[in-house]
């Protein structure tokens, strides 16, 4: 599926829903936040059209002059290879390579059969309760972090937080975003002695349900390029890689 870079780079930033949005400068944002999420903090293109490096000082000045660090947010392509050089000699360096990923839904309910009924449910909040809180919080992740991400997530407009529940205890968790004729995966956690049996694909399900629901036809994720057991699953669920991206700080 060939991806609309714009409408899914709006949905991103709605889904991670940073303090400011500048989009003085056509074809891109500029997400500025003070928090620990990349995709809120750094400028995206709305194209991946060859970019003008001479854009490079008029967008670091926007953040500066509201203090924040200039940061990027770049696909990985031939296209910006003359951009990636620009910044490189200004001092920005390549981190975090991330895959983002894309899908149909109705594909994907195809690939993700309806459970056995086993007693587990799945359930779409609009606010994330305690247990879902502590699963995505859990072990693993750098508390701040956590709880930045948590903040960002729970001031998204139109996010769902998902549980799936197995007597009385949330086993697996994630966060469903609708917007901008995206359904976006985010937050996905599974409890570590339960990994294995399937259970985030039946969240990815129930999400995928709901953005049917919703009249909405195509899904997306972001997953780190070094993250093997994602890979995996999301591989298995039938994404495909759109593209490559990599972040640029000083």
């Amino acid at each position: 599926m060939r991806a609309d870079v714009e409408s899914l780079e709006r949905a991103t930033l709605q889904a991670v829903a940073p303090e400011h949005v500048d989009d003085s400068v056509p074809g891109w944002l500029l997400p500025m936040d003070g928090g620990t999420v990349g995709r809120a903090q750094c400028a995206v293109p709305l194209s991946h059209a060859a970019p003008d490096p001479a854009l490079i000082e008029p967008i670091a000045q926007r953040y500066r002059e509201r203090g924040f660090a200039p940061a990027w947010r770049l696909p990985d392509t031939e296209a910006f290879a003359a951009f990636h050089a620009a910044l490189a000699a200004r001092g920005y360096t390549r981190r975090q390579p991330t895959l983002t990923q894309t899908h149909t839904v109705a594909a994907l309910l195809q690939n993700v059969p309806e459970p056995a009924p086993d007693g587990a449910s799945v359930r779409l909040a609009e606010r994330p309760d305690a247990a879902w809180l502590a699963m995505y919080l859990g072990e693993g992740l750098d508390p701040v972090d956590g709880a930045s991400r948590s903040r960002a997530l729970s001031r998204a407009e139109g996010t769902r937080f998902a549980s799936l529940v197995d007597g009385g205890q949330t086993l697996a968790c994630g966060a469903a975003s609708f917007g901008h004729g995206w359904l976006g995966v985010h937050g996905m956690r599974t409890a570590a002695r339960q990994r294995g049996r399937g259970l985030a694909a039946r969240v990815v399900r129930a999400m995928a349900q709901e953005a049917q629901r919703r009249g909405i036809e195509r899904v997306f994720l972001q997953v780190d390029a070094g993250n093997a057991p994602a890979l995996a699953l999301y591989q298995r669920l039938g994404f495909r890689t759109a593209w490559g991206y990599a972040y640029w700080r000083l």
